[in-house]
């Protein structure tokens, strides 16, 4: 009994995760991925925005991997309802947009991150983990300038929440 108490109190933290894509193969890839490592637990799974606001209040994720492009309510719009009612989740962009204009407005809205779907998929765990921690994490592929801007938006507006509380 003892010895299983000592095993238990080395287990790993859980980073749990809400998937939010509307493509359902895509979700289970992505599930699959990044449950390997053993500290990362896929909570829940919404095909459109509407279902990722409602499982974000329902199940408070630590952190929600958000595309853009879904139905019903599209990532960003959905990203700004989560960040007014789960402010203790956050929201990483897993995107095909590479457009500035979405990073700009994602970063605008709270999230945490943004990454490319056509990023190497190691990448996926940890932008997850820095996330979870409280990091930026922005793709290595968005232009040097563009990441340099998001990273010090996301300083900037970390410290304005911590100071307002």
């Amino acid at each position: 009994m003892k010895r299983q108490a000592r095993i238990e109190s080395f287990a790993v933290k859980q980073i749990s995760v809400l998937l939010a894509d509307d493509h359902a193969a895509f979700r289970k890839s992505l599930k699959l991925l990044i449950e390997t490592d053993g500290d990362i637990q896929v909570v829940g799974e919404a095909k459109n925005g509407c279902e990722a606001v409602s499982l974000a209040r329902s199940l408070n994720p630590d952190v929600i991997v958000m595309d853009i492009a879904m139905p019903l309510l599209n990532g960003l719009q959905a990203t700004q309802k989560i960040m007014a009612t789960s402010p203790g989740s956050r929201v990483l962009i897993l995107s095909a947009h590479p457009d500035p204009e979405y990073i700009e407005l994602a970063l605008s809205f709270g999230v945490s991150g943004y990454l490319f779907k056509q990023s190497s998929t190691q990448f996926l765990a940890q932008a997850i983990r820095e996330v979870k921690m409280g990091n930026a994490y922005f793709s290595a592929s968005i232009p040097k300038r563009l990441r340099d801007e998001c990273k010090a938006s996301f300083v900037k507006a970390h410290a304005l929440k911590k100071n307002a509380a």
